[in-house]
């Protein structure tokens, strides 16, 4: 369809697509360049309109933000990017009392001292002889066999005893005195086993026994008498309530030397053997209390 000269004409507009350029009404078509002038300088009245304000919106934004990042900066003010209507978190359980984990008491009780049982006469009630102390017919220490000889039992401490011992059992108020022999090889040795009431007592006993005083050698059940004259060795240990002495010597009469290590041996073995037995008896007597 077109238009004459006297239908409406379109306006050229180089930012709309399809529009027409204006030209002049004469009949030579010559551009209107007149025209042409004022569409460019509006043309750029706009772009440079545009960039100024597309700057003034740049500007503005950056002003915000460094204002933004200035307030959360100083931290002043709570609103600093952060809301402040959010729900609460859940709180971390502390380390209280209430969250380390408890124990019941135990019921079992403390384990029993077997020398409080073997320290007073009150507490060590278990039968006493030279059989409970001494069983069997022999006794091996390490590779050494030796073989039991006779056994003796006595309240009268001080008729078994020789020497110094007999003054040392009295004062300290010896209540009994156990004796057994054992031998090999032509040594043997007698054990006393001196019974006091309370430990202090048979402590202060060893403490004052000398090498002047020792327990009476007891010979029978196949073992010759011995130390009944000449040099023997003897010892003096205690352990709770009980005092004990060694007598060792030759069966032949020999006197003991320093260099007879057999009958140091002996002696040594047979204390080990009397000190283990006694504290067995105490744990025997603290194992019947804890079970009871």
């Amino acid at each position: 369809m077109s238009y004459g000269q006297g239908g409406p004409q379109s306006q050229w507009d180089p930012w709309k697509p399809q529009s027409q350029q204006p030209w002049s009404s004469g009949n030579d078509q010559t551009p209107d360049w007149a025209a042409l002038a004022e569409a460019s300088e509006t043309r750029n009245k706009r772009r440079r309109v545009l960039f100024i304000g597309g700057g003034v919106v740049a500007t503005l934004a950056i002003g915000t933000a460094v204002a933004m990042a200035v307030v959360s900066a100083t931290g002043d003010n709570k609103a600093s990017g952060t809301p402040t209507n959010l729900p609460a978190s859940a709180s971390l359980p502390s380390e209280s009392a209430d969250s380390v984990p408890s124990f019941a008491p135990t019921s079992a009780p403390p384990p029993l001292d077997p020398q409080d049982f073997i320290s007073s006469v009150q507490k060590d009630t278990a039968p006493l002889s030279a059989e409970t102390l001494f069983p069997g017919t022999q006794l091996t220490m390490g590779e050494t066999v030796y073989k039991k000889g006779a056994t003796a039992d006595t309240k009268n401490c001080a008729s078994v005893a020789k020497g110094t011992l007999v003054n040392v059992l009295t004062k300290n108020n010896c209540t009994r005195l156990l004796r057994v022999t054992y031998s090999k090889d032509g040594v043997a040795v007698t054990v006393g086993v001196a019974v006091f009431n309370t430990e202090a007592q048979a402590g202060k006993a060893k403490s004052e026994a000398d090498k002047k005083g020792f327990v009476s050698s007891l010979a029978g059940a196949g073992v010759k008498a011995f130390c009944d004259s000449g040099v023997c060795r003897t010892t003096a240990n205690s352990y709770g309530r009980y005092a004990y002495f060694t007598t060792t010597g030759f069966t032949s009469g020999k006197d003991v030397t320093t260099q007879d290590t057999k009958v140091f041996r002996t002696g040594d073995d047979l204390a080990e053997f009397t000190f283990r037995q006694i504290r067995r008896r105490g744990e025997a007597q603290a194992s019947a209390a804890a079970n009871q």
